[in-house]
């Protein structure tokens, strides 16, 4: 596995990757128009995961650097997911030292929501996910949380399972 490089300068951004994929491969964000991406760009924090053949990933912070900090719009391109990549993003965004203050970057704080979609990247990076909110807390601890149930129309038409309350 090629290292991965990460970068907040947002002149590195391939623009036109992030609208492709958030416009044609996304879930959340088909159709999007490009004005609006280059604009959501322009007013987040955003990470850039590249490899000498050119950016790979992606993610973007929405935060007041305060109190609050929304991640989204992650992902890392299909042929290259299952290499780390996506760690690495996660591990760049939860290091950066302008977000050391703000939700969801402090554990178990209550008030960011989270994709139910990035769930196995959260796990990855020894974290979970529950009542929208990060944490460090073991994944089997979200089995005792009703609500975590996903409630996303598009989580059921992908196969996914509703997690229900453990017995």
């Amino acid at each position: 596995m090629s290292p991965l490089r990460v970068s907040t300068d947002h002149s590195e951004l391939d623009v036109a990757l992030v609208h492709r994929y958030l416009a044609q491969h996304s879930s959340w964000a088909r159709d999007i128009p490009l004005a609006v991406v280059q604009r959501s760009i322009a007013n987040s924090l955003c990470f850039g995961g590249f490899l000498q053949g050119g950016q790979v990933a992606f993610a973007r912070v929405v935060s007041d650097y305060a109190t609050v900090a929304y991640l989204g719009d992650v992902f890392v391109l299909p042929e290259h997911q299952g290499k780390g990549y996506g760690k690495a993003m996660m591990d760049a965004v939860m290091a950066h030292p302008d977000l050391q203050g703000a939700a969801p970057f402090q554990p178990g704080h209550q008030r960011c929501a989270w994709s139910l979609c990035a769930l196995r990247l959260h796990a990855a990076a020894g974290s979970a996910v529950a009542d929208g909110a990060l944490s460090s807390r073991p994944l089997h601890a979200l089995a005792r949380r009703a609500s975590y149930c996903a409630a996303a129309p598009a989580w059921h038409r992908r196969g996914r399972k509703t997690v229900q309350r453990a017995a």
